[in-house]
């Protein structure tokens, strides 16, 4: 196969990174594809945001590659892939590996029409899915969930909580905007864990136009590092677990960039 280069395509040092963590080739059967290839047409495609026939010839056939991608998506391979790359980014920064401080908030973006759940988010006037992250305070991601845009701020941060908070043990402190105002919100995130912390940055009423806010700037930071991926910028997926996966790619993506 003639491998043309492209701007997505890994270099050894960052396949290095993630091919120890990649499912191992069964001993019976054809020959695999190169996992590597495989890689590439992924990274290509959230970059690019074309279609999956339209992957050029110089990738595997894009049903080799569409069938690993939902596979590692369903199998939860690229969350933990995410979770790996995540622990070593922080390590090269001095931080300890489990955060203790994380930021929370959700993206609306409009859908194209795909035959999946949508909503219809009145306060932005779109109609798509609501993105919702947990972030630590480097704006990596520590979770991620998809819903229709209807869904309520609280609503959809338990979906995104409930299985996240029992395993970070670190974890004390929790910025959040002022769609999670409320004692509820607080005392449910106290059941998950008893010591975390649930402070509201708010907008202040009597600024006019843009301004940064406190922590907040950063999950807000980290959705512009998804929308620099075409395939991010809208919603093209049918599932919600495949929205959710490309999420994790593109965090992928955007960490072996700064490690190697």
């Amino acid at each position: 196969m003639k491998i043309a280069s492209y701007e997505t395509d890994l270099i050894d040092a960052q396949w290095a990174l993630i091919k120890h963590y990649l499912p191992k080739a069964k001993k019976r059967g054809r020959p695999r594809t190169d996992l590597r290839l495989i890689w590439a047409a992924i990274l290509y495609l959230v970059k690019a945001g074309c279609a999956w026939r339209l992957l050029p010839q110089n990738f595997p056939p894009w049903k080799t590659v569409y069938h690993h991608f939902r596979q590692w998506s369903r199998s939860g391979l690229l969350a933990r892939l995410n979770t790996k790359l995540r622990a070593l980014a922080r390590q090269t920064l001095g931080k300890h590996v489990q955060p203790t401080a994380a930021v929370l908030d959700s993206q609306t973006v409009r859908s194209n029409p795909h035959g999946g759940e949508v909503g219809y988010d009145a306060g932005k006037k779109t109609k798509g899915r609501k993105r919702f992250l947990l972030v630590d305070t480097l704006g990596w991601v520590l979770g991620a969930a998809v819903q229709p845009a209807n869904t309520p701020e609280r609503a959809g941060a338990q979906v995104l909580l409930t299985p996240l908070l029992p395993h970070f043990t670190w974890l004390r402190k929790l910025w959040v905007d002022g769609g999670y105002t409320g004692a509820d919100f607080a005392a449910w995130t106290k059941t998950l864990r008893p010591l975390l912390d649930v402070e509201v940055v708010k907008r202040s009423d009597d600024v006019s136009g843009f301004k940064v806010l406190p922590k907040r700037w950063v999950v807000e930071r980290t959705f512009g590092w998804l929308t620099q991926h075409r395939r991010l910028v809208r919603d093209y997926e049918r599932t919600e677990t495949s929205a959710t996966g490309w999420i994790f790619i593109a965090m992928i993506r955007v960490m072996l960039r700064r490690l190697a």
